[in-house]
This record gives C-alpha cells, structure tokens and sequence, in this order.
C-alpha cells in the first residue's frame, strides 16, 4: 500500500493542481497511510500535540457531570437516551467518561448506550480495544447518514479542527479572491492558484456566516488567506436533522464568524503538528505530521439554528467546565478529586492553559410548547 503523498501526488498526476481540501483530506485520512490512519497515539507527551483529554481523566469526568446535569433535569429516567460521540481516534475519551458513569452514575450508565460515529475500520478496531470492558455499551456507526433519529447527548472534542478545508487568497490587484491549490514544482509540492474553485466562495461564505463587505477587503493585505470548511457545517446540520430531543456539543479552538478576520491571519490559521511543534509549512511531509485549521464555529451555529436548535452555551472551555463543577457541588454531588485531579481541572479551566484557547458550543432541540 502507498503512502498519503504517493496518492496525493497521484491526484495531482490524474487532475493537476487539486484543492487544499483534496490535500488534507489525502494527508490526514487515506486509508491504511493517512496521519490520522498510522497514528494511534497523537496526543500527550509522547504524542505530536497536548489536548484535554491528555490532561487526564478529569476532563470527561465533567463532560459525564455535565451529561447527568442533563439527565437529572429530564426527571432521571429518559427512555431511549443515547450517548454519541464523534473523532473519537483511540476511545480515551469516551473510556473516562463512561467510566466516570459507571462510578459516580451506575443508574444512567446502564440506561444509555454509547454510539461512536467512526468511518476507519482502524480507529474502530482502537476504540473497541480501549472500551473492551463496556463492550455492552458500545456500538459504531460508519456515517451520520447511518444514524437512527436519537434523543439523548452528542458531543465531539476536536473533531472540526481536523475537517478539510479550502483555502483563498485575496488579490488586490484584481480585487477578488482565489482559491489556493497544490500542485508538484520540480518533484516537490508547491502552492498553485486554481483556475476553477473547487467550491462556490459566495456560496461558502454564506454558509460560513461571514461578513466580507468591498470596504473590508479592499483593506485586505495582499495574500490575505482565508479558509473555508462548508463540510463541517452540513455535518453538523445533518446530525442536528437527527436530534429528536436533547443536546449537541462540540470543543476546540476557533472563533466565532464575527472574529474570523483578523491581522494575525494574514496567512490562514492551518497548521501542521509534529512532536508538540507546529509549523505553517502544511504541505511538507503529508501523512507524517497532523494538520489542523480553526473552527468557525459561527458556521456550525448557523447550521444548527436553520435545523430548528437553539444556542445553549457559547463560552470558554474554562467558563464552561467551571459551571459544570459548580452545578454539580450546588446538586449536592461530591467531586471527590484528588491533589493531581484537582491540578487535572485547573489546567483545564485556566486561561493561560486550555480554558481560554479552546471554546464551546453546546445546541439543543426547542422545550416543548417553544
């Protein structure tokens, strides 16, 4: 089996330059050669980057707070309620949280199921391996598509940071922008504009929820990068479609759609990761190294309110994971951490760790009678 460049540089034999879209998605996910496909353990120490769930098993102990929080105010006996995530990778997330569930929960743990939407045969095989002991628990779909309409919780920790994206450029010259793509310069992979978008940008922005008025980019230094991701909006409305009663939650780093421009970005947010360094060259060693974009996650609540959601919380990791805590202490529920539990929750929650960088949206189906 080849590598992620040899199909890459395959595509671009086949059809010339191709999307920076087509790029990511063959780096991060071709089959049997992909980052995301040869790499089981990405994050901590000895991983390429450091994320919550490296941090220990206190962050899904919170996300199981905040999903009985949800359940005790259902009257703490839905019938049917489901637990689902998605990028998920190696199941450590979803082992702390259903172990927090079993510990802390034992009458909502043996209620629900959890339902992990997965497309790689690979990651499956890891997250079974990781969950063996609540194999009863478990169940994988490939798609979205796949799902049955569910009542209940689905949350996703990083997941859209890694969903392909486009990538344009602003010409002051000609006063427009133009979609970046790659191709191969002398054996190696450069940057070649495309001379057809590989997707509608008016229709895009639209669906980004952007605002890109003349004045504003007019003031646009030339080069200016911005990056799109329609994908991971009609995910999110395809799975909010589905949601009969409960809550949508996705964590990561991004901004809002009123904050996507800004001078820091002058060349894009898309990065590549290797050894807990980054580097905006993405295109050198595809396959080897992970690859990530900011999330608009104006884009994903755009997405859910057309599927009739409303926005429950758009906040901070830290504010959010802190309200946690504080209702559960308010319910009466003993947190019951430990010194490097409680070191665990304040490298979450404070701003200069993870409680600023990474933000979250949590959308739910309309209270009955709304």
């Amino acid at each position: 089996m080849g590598s992620a460049e040899a199909s890459i540089r395959a595509a671009i034999q086949q059809d010339g330059a191709i999307s920076f879209a087509r790029f990511m998605e063959l780096a991060l996910y071709s089959p049997g050669s992909g980052y995301y496909e040869t790499h089981a353990r990405t994050i901590g120490r000895r991983g390429d980057y450091f994320t919550s769930v490296s941090v220990g098993p206190v962050f899904g102990d919170c996300l199981a707070l905040g999903i009985a929080l949800e359940w005790a105010r259902t009257g703490a006996r839905p019938d049917g309620w489901s637990l689902l995530e998605a990028g998920a990778h190696d199941g450590r997330l979803a082992l702390d949280i259903l172990n927090s569930l079993k510990r802390r929960f034992p009458e909502l743990y043996a209620s629900v199921r959890y339902q992990i939407i997965e497309p790689s045969e690979i990651r499956r095989a890891w997250q079974r391996d990781a969950l063996s002991e609540h194999s009863d628990r478990l169940s994988h779909v490939p798609r979205v598509e796949d799902l049955d309409d569910f009542k209940g919780v689905f949350l996703c920790n990083e997941l859209f940071d890694a969903f392909p994206v486009h990538r344009f450029s602003w010409s002051v010259e000609r006063q427009s922008w133009r979609e970046l793509g790659v191709g191969e310069s002398d054996g190696a992979l450069v940057w070649r504009e495309l001379n057809s978008p590989s997707i509608d940008f008016r229709d895009a922005v639209r669906a980004a929820d952007l605002l890109l008025p003349d004045e504003l980019c007019a003031a646009l230094p030339d080069g200016y990068v911005l990056e799109l991701c329609p994908s991971a909006a009609e995910w999110w409305g395809r799975l909010a479609a589905r949601l009969r009663e409960g809550y949508l939650a996705t964590i990561d780093y991004g901004c809002g759609a009123g904050e996507w421009i800004q001078p820091e970005r002058v060349s894009g947010t898309a990065r590549a990761y290797s050894g807990h360094a980054s580097s905006s060259d993405i295109l050198a060693k595809p396959g080897e190294r992970d690859l990530t974009s900011h999330v608009n996650f104006g884009a994903l609540e755009l997405a859910g309110r057309k599927a009739g959601l409303l926005t429950r919380h758009w906040a901070r990791q830290g504010v959010f994971l802190s309200t946690i805590a504080r209702e559960a202490v308010e319910r009466g529920w003993e947190l019951g951490w430990n010194s490097a539990e409680l070191r665990q929750f304040q490298t979450l929650v404070h701003p200069q760790h993870l409680g600023h960088s990474f933000r979250v949206l949590v959308q739910q189906t309309r209270p009955a009678g709304q």
